[in-house]
């Protein structure tokens, strides 16, 4: 016979995901606890705070659905009124006192005896929970860049996402190394106070142009009035139409609409920079939308600032006071910014994980993260992701995504706290059959045309959802049960 006890909820991160599931658990009235290794809510929105830094993703598409937000400033969110939003839904939900912060888990291990997980955090301190829900973002354990003698840089220098508060910027000389979403964001913002800004560009970026200004007072307060044109503007058809094409382009490279992707990037280049020298200099050598593509509408306008150089040469070593290029150049810095990404592939590492029969979870992940349809692993039962590996990545909302693994998340979450099992996980004939259709798939998808991106697993596999988003919708719409090891305690 199954158990039939309540069944207790560890949510490991309060980031969107986190906070997503909290909610929604607390609807259901079921038990949980939310583990946060910081001292306050956020994740990526917290840990990131660089000035400049703003969301891709429409402010009010960047929403829960069930929790509207009249107050946003601009179309396009700064990265601090995302993370008070957060806070706004957690206070509002009564999810913040559900949160145990500075609490970092350090390992979850899987009891087969007793058909539960023993958690233990960073005081040492141990936790038993039925159900664990997963940290899983990718933007959370910052990437160095290799440079010879960093360290014998004298001036200030920091990853993007550990900037140092409080640090004067005016009258700086400023570099900035990489020119993902973070670099052209960081150099935007500082090409107006800086001294001079030096952008170091080992491989420039297509950028999609796109629309930001600020909303009036008025206009918020019809946002207040009529939380239907809340709805207007996250269900717009032009914006959904995007991402559509957009995901059509991804999984077809040969198709009309990743030729409008690429059109409209390179048109925005041409008509954008009036130097042919600095053109060249900005024009990506692989096609649009193989590296994630930066959403962004005045970098090009900043970059041809006459305080602001692109250094497209290699970096021979770092000096006290600069960087020395190995054709010579020599660029005197007081900052320096390392804008250089993350490790995408961590997810919930370092963290130590054992499923079944004394499995790692470094081992299962070996040679690549995966998990089934995104969402869960067989031989670790009872254990859920949003935003897990192999799911939609690119231009639009993971708010959305999440929603929607959590709608099927949460049916099989209702066999177990229905007593019909003890745990749920899915078989290994049906992960590694999902794994070959994804890997296949993915190999054809425009991740594969030619560059390096932090999409691609260290075998040179895009770690995606390789299909179309209405395809995700659909898969997420049910789980199919047969893919399932269903057990009871019997």
């Amino acid at each position: 016979m199954s158990d039939k006890r309540q069944k207790r909820t560890a949510i490991i991160g309060a980031g969107m995901a986190g906070l997503l599931a909290a909610v929604n658990l607390k609807k259901a009235g079921r038990d949980f606890t939310v583990f946060e290794k910081a001292d306050s809510i956020g994740g990526t929105w917290r840990d990131n705070r660089y000035p400049g830094l703003t969301c891709d993703v429409p402010a009010h598409a960047y929403t829960y659905s069930f929790a509207p937000y009249a107050e946003w400033s601009a179309y396009h969110a700064t990265g601090q009124e995302i993370k008070r939003y957060f806070e706004k839904v957690a206070d509002d939900f009564g999810i913040t006192p559900t949160i145990h912060f500075n609490s970092e888990i350090t390992a979850c291990h899987f009891h087969e005896a007793s058909n539960d997980w023993q958690l233990t955090d960073a005081h040492g301190e141990s936790h038993v929970f039925d159900i664990v829900r997963l940290s899983s973002v990718v933007v959370r354990l910052p990437s160095t860049p290799e440079t010879p003698r960093l360290n014998d840089f004298q001036g200030s220098y920091f990853h993007s996402a550990q900037w140092e508060d409080g640090l004067a910027l005016e009258d700086k000389n400023i570099g900035i190394i990489g020119c993902g979403s973070s670099g052209i964001q960081i150099a935007t913002a500082l090409t107006s106070v800086a001294k001079q800004l030096v952008h170091f560009q080992r491989s420039p970026q297509w950028i999609m142009p796109v629309q930001q200004f600020d909303y009036t007072e008025e206009e918020k307060q019809a946002f207040r009035d009529n939380p239907q044109l809340i709805d207007d503007i996250r269900y717009d058809k032009q914006y959904w139409d995007n991402i559509y094409r957009f995901n059509k382009g991804i999984i077809n490279p040969d198709s009309p609409e990743m030729q409008m992707i690429e059109d409209i990037c390179r048109d925005y280049l041409e008509a954008s920079i009036q130097d042919s020298e600095l053109r060249e200099k900005l024009r990506p050598d692989y096609r649009a939308a193989c590296k994630r593509l930066v959403y962004n509408w005045h970098y090009y306008d900043c970059v041809q600032k006459p305080n602001v150089f692109v250094e497209t040469g290699s970096i021979d070593r770092v000096m006290g006071s600069g960087i020395q290029m190995k054709d010579g150049t020599f660029h005197e810095l007081d900052i320096l910014v390392l804008a250089t990404g993350f490790h995408a592939d961590k997810f919930i590492k370092p963290t130590s994980v054992i499923g079944r029969d004394g499995l790692s979870l470094d081992t299962f992940w070996t040679p690549r993260p995966s998990a089934h349809y995104a969402v869960t692993l067989p031989r670790f039962p009872n254990m859920f992701m949003l935003n897990g590996p192999t799911g939609p990545v690119g231009n639009f909302s993971l708010i959305d995504i999440a929603e929607r693994q959590w709608g099927y998340i949460d049916q099989l979450l209702d066999i177990i706290h229905s007593g019909e099992a003890d745990t749920v996980e899915p078989k290994i004939s049906a992960f590694e059959d999902y794994e070959k259709r994804r890997i296949d798939a993915a190999q054809k998808t425009i991740f594969s045309s030619g560059c390096t991106s932090w999409y691609l697993d260290k075998t040179g596999v895009p770690m995606t959802w390789p299909w179309g988003y209405q395809d995700f919708v659909d898969a997420m719409h049910q789980p199919v049960i047969s893919e399932y090891d269903i057990k009871d305690a019997s």
